[in-house]
């Protein structure tokens, strides 16, 4: 299912039709089987279709797997904007199959270890170091996935992060530590915007991500916040990851257009999640980065080699 042209109101409103007409009621529920559009997608149908019905999760992507399955963040995007409409309905149960990964094609086995990077890079060096080894020992089999240990990433994965959503489920912007929600949008704010700025169709979100970390981290960097070593760590991950869609090419000018807009802005200003160290994040406000930075930042960090 391609977020562009189903993850809309219009879409939405065909979903609980269909319910509607099924007979549904409040002690059924919805199976969300798929990635992380229809989990977006029937959680929402779920949360709002008489006042809210429970749902479940089968994620059948890496992505949805370790990602948009876990939290209970459900909504769909407007023609301005991604997820600007939704509502927070946690499901009953998170179902994975990892065997499902084998069909996948291998940009979206990239989009999906892109933000179990930006886990552990924000979430635990021990995360981190066990992602790295992981994507590695794959490297050096080719491309094949070891289930015994998939198994044990992804399930460190979402224990990481169900953790971070059962200290702050509704992302309180009035939070600014480590362990704020809103330190998974490190990446995201670069990331939105490239996939904006390129239609949505040159990136997948998490190639997207990808691209976006680096420029967070090359941001933290020439703040002073974080080493040169750990960036070329970040980056040398990130290309266990493969290969990302090239962003060298795109206009700087409009990409800073678009953060500017950032729907987490808080009082107008971006809040930018950036690095310390490699497993500890900090929120920053936006107006304490210089354009001249930023521009320099995106220059480095979207002509990084991949």
């Amino acid at each position: 299912m391609k977020e562009n042209g189903f993850k809309s109101i219009r879409t939405l409103e065909k979903a609980l039709t269909v319910l509607g007409h099924a007979g549904l009621e409040r002690r059924d529920l919805i199976v969300a089987l798929g990635g992380g559009v229809v989990g977006d997608l029937a959680g929402f149908a779920a949360a709002v279709y008489l006042r809210g019905i429970p749902f479940i999760q089968v994620p059948t992507t890496l992505l949805a797997q370790i990602d948009s399955s876990v939290g209970g963040k459900t909504g769909v995007n407007l023609p301005i904007g991604k997820n600007l409409v939704g509502a927070f309905h946690q499901p009953r149960a998170v179902i994975i199959d990892t065997e499902t990964l084998v069909t996948l094609p291998e940009r979206e086995l990239t989009a999906g270890w892109c933000e179990a990077v930006k886990n552990g890079a924000v979430g635990s060096r021990q995360l981190f170091d066990h992602t790295t080894e992981f994507l590695a020992a794959v490297r050096n089999k080719s491309g094949r996935l070891p289930f015994s240990q998939l198994e044990l990433l992804i399930a460190s994965q979402c224990a990481f992060k169900a953790a971070i959503v059962a200290g702050d489920e509704r992302e309180n912007v009035d939070r600014k530590d480590h362990l704020s929600r809103r330190i998974l949008n490190f990446g995201h704010t670069v990331g939105h915007a490239l996939e904006a700025v390129t239609s949505y169709r040159r990136f997948r979100h998490g190639e997207a991500v990808g691209h976006g970390m680096l420029v967070a981290a090359q941001i933290s960097k020439n703040l002073g916040l974080l080493a040169a070593s750990e960036l070329e760590l970040l980056r040398d991950t990130i290309r266990l990851c493969g290969p990302l869609p090239p962003a060298r090419d795109i206009d700087d000018r409009a990409i800073m257009e678009i953060t500017n807009h950032d729907k987490k802005s808080i009082n107008g200003r971006v809040q930018w999640i950036l690095l310390e160290r490699i497993g500890r994040a900090r929120i920053v406000d936006g107006l304490t980065i210089k354009p001249s930075l930023l521009r320099a930042s995106l220059r480095a960090g979207l002509g990084s080699e991949q």
